[in-house]
């Protein structure tokens, strides 16, 4: 979405906000500004405030919550192509640009039939150490990565070395930022 839109909340609905990823709520019939809805949550513009909204919450903003439409592998386990299309689904709330473009993404292995089942296990960093949305953005990660038919887990890991750089940006992410 590149347009900002102004919407009345239809429901109290719960956000967290930007960057301190402190949750609130934001009443019914607030007005809010939607400034990006990427991977199926929203970044709202509340009372000089951004916030981010989950996308199960869509209909709070009178939207539809983004569905995944993977088919489930016959052999019962895990694609690794659906794993990284889930992981480009998931968006810092500030930069319009996805986890793996971003350069956030240090490792992903898939583990096919352990005995806790089939398993993904992520290394990621953030784009600062002290980032409030941290834990929000790691919870996306993991969340959407379960939604892969015959994940059975998910471990995300959050490493700051070696710490991210602008260097890790992918030629796309660098050309929608205007680092070109």
């Amino acid at each position: 979405m590149r347009e900002r839109e102004v919407v009345l909340t239809k429901r109290e609905v719960e956000a967290r906000l930007v960057p301190s990823g402190t949750e609130v709520m934001i009443p019914a019939d607030t007005f809010v500004t939607i400034t990006q809805s990427l991977g199926g949550s929203f970044t709202v513009a509340v009372n000089g405030n951004l916030a981010r909204i989950e996308g199960h919450h869509a209909d709070a903003l009178g939207k539809k919550p983004l569905e995944s439409s993977f088919e489930t592998p016959a052999d019962g386990t895990i694609n690794e192509n659906q794993v990284w299309e889930a992981l480009r689904n998931c968006y810092d709330p500030e930069i319009p640009v996805n986890v793996v473009d971003l350069g956030l993404i240090y490792e992903c292995t898939i583990e096919n039939g352990t005995a806790e089942g089939n398993q993904v296990n992520i290394l990621m960093t953030l784009t600062a150490a002290g980032c409030g949305m941290g834990p929000v953005i790691t919870d996306d990660v993991k969340r959407k990565v379960e939604h892969v038919p015959n994940v059975d887990k998910v471990t995300v890991e959050l490493t700051f070395d070696p710490p991210w750089n602008s260097d890790m940006l992918t030629d796309e992410a660098k050309l929608e930022l205007g680092m070109l």
